[in-house]
Parts: C-alpha cells; structure tokens; sequence
C-alpha cells in the first residue's frame, strides 16, 4: 500500500481553475454527464437538486456541494438561483490545459481517459460527501467568492492568487471532512522525512526524545514506527550518517579531525575515532590516507 508521501510526490496538489462564474440564472436544468474534473458549487441563492451517481440531494443557500471526478451528475435549478462554481483540477498533470467540463449528454469518456483526474476518495482512501459541510462556512464561501472574482480578472498575478485561494478551499475540505488514513486500519506515522530533518541537524545533539516530538509520537511509539520503516533503530541510523558525511569530508576536504568530529555531531574527536573504527575498520586518519 502506498503512503501518504508517496501518493502526494506523484500526483502534487496543483489547483488549476478551468471555469468559474457567479451563474445568476432563473430555473434550469443541466442534463446528464459524467465528469473529467472537480465541480465545487456554492448555492447563494435559491435551491438545486443535484443527482450524482443515482443519488437526488437538495442544496438550501448556505450549502456547498463537490462532485468529484468520473461521477455520474444531473443538476438543476429548482427557483431563481445564484450558484458561484468552479470547474477545476487539483491534482498536477501534464497536459491538463487540453482537458474541459464536460457537456451534458458526455457520458461515455473513454476517449479522454488520460484527461481524467484522480478522484480524492479513491486515490487517499477516504470519504468526503457531495454535500460539504464546513465548521465556519461563511468563510468558506468568502473564500469561493474571493477566488471566482481573482480568476475572472485574468492577468496573471490574479490567476496565481486565484490558484492560491483553490489551495486553501482544497485544505479545508480535507481539514473538515478527511483523515488522511485508511478508514478502520491502524495508522502508520510515516517517515520518509526523518532521513532529511536527521541530515540538517547532523551536527546538533539528538535524542530519541528529539526525534519522537517532532514526529508527534511517544519515544517508545517512534522507536517501534522508525525501526519498521528504516530496518534499525533510530540511534545507529544516525550514527551511520554520521560516519558517511564523515567520510565525505575525510576523502573531499583539508577539515581537522575535531572539525569533522562536530560538523558530524560526535561528543569528541575519541568518541568520533571510536565510532569510526568500529564502523568502517580504520581510524579517520588511515581513512583520509587511503582515500
């Protein structure tokens, strides 16, 4: 199963708005279509019966609905109403300026397949409902108006903050809605960062302690999760990247011993010297030597 990280380095989230307007229409109906991108709407004014995939729901004003990718959608207007929507991507993907919303009657989008994005429910594992439900929605609609308004304007410092005020729409959602984990599994804390947040304190004195809170777990938890993850405990981990930058800096650079010793974080040139040796079968002199 792939992690958290690993789901979000290959599809990055990337806002980018294909359609938006303020849509101030008397009664309508949008027939049938299925979806290539996200449809986010704000009902303002009046009320909508939205169908996704065989499921009627009625939007009150207030109400925010998302239909996500692929989803079978009929939507109407059932009074006069005013419905700020998006048409948009979330997630990155080459050549998405070719994709478009759907028009009514598209259902069948098998030609356009590479256009697709990915749904959110399907690619994290996790359910967010066509009706959102926000814990301060008049912000949230704020933020809707703010974004429609910026992306209308349409020269390109605009563009970006509208690109920007997607993103923030796209945390909220998550931030009210989702957690990020399997539903009904036990959660593994993932960390694919500790090699680089244990890189850039190097030279500092670390604990199991250290480490532990800032990945938010108790010492005993983070040792199990760590030594899971990595194949050894986080304490030799780290002295082994100790002893690699070591080397680097024995064979590359004119750097003293008791130098490299705390650039690399070892207590004192004996403690780097034993550590050295026992790791590598020569002191860090026969090691700048030979190499």
């Amino acid at each position: 199963m792939q992690t958290l990280m690993e789901i979000m380095e290959k599809h990055p989230i990337v806002p980018f708005i294909r359609e938006s307007d303020l849509a101030v229409r008397r009664p309508w109906n949008s027939p049938e279509r299925r979806l290539l991108d996200y449809l986010m709407v704000y009902v303002q004014k009046g009320q909508c019966a939205f169908t996704v995939n065989g499921e009627r729901q009625l939007f009150n004003p207030g109400e925010f609905c998302l239909i996500q990718p692929g989803s079978l959608t009929e939507l109407e207007g059932l009074t006069d109403t005013e419905t700020p929507f998006a048409h948009l991507d979330i997630f990155y993907k080459p050549g998405r300026e070719k994709s478009f919303p759907t028009r009514p009657g598209q259902i069948d989008l098998t030609p356009y397949q590479e256009l697709m994005q990915p749904s959110l429910n399907e690619l994290y594992d996790i359910e967010i409902p066509v009706r959102l439900r926000f814990r301060n929605p008049n912000k949230m609609a704020e933020m809707m108006l703010r974004m429609i308004s910026l992306w209308q304007q349409r020269d390109p410092l605009s563009q970006i903050k509208a690109q920007h005020t997607a993103t923030e729409i796209f945390i909220a959602i998550l931030d009210n809605h989702a957690q990020l984990h399997r539903p009904g599994r036990e959660h593994t804390q993932d960390l694919s960062w500790m090699h680089s947040y244990l890189s850039f304190h190097l030279g500092e004195t670390l604990s199991i302690g250290d480490m532990a809170r800032r990945a938010s777990l108790s010492p005993s938890r983070f040792s199990a999760v760590f030594k899971e993850q990595f194949g050894m405990a986080p304490h030799q981990y780290l002295l082994n990247m100790r002893v690699e930058h070591a080397k680097e800096l024995l064979e590359v650079t004119t750097l003293s011993q008791e130098e490299i010793a705390s650039y690399c974080g070892f207590a004192n040139i004996h403690h780097f010297s034993k550590v050295f040796r026992k790791r590598t079968g020569r002191s860090p002199g026969g090691w700048r030597q030979k190499h």
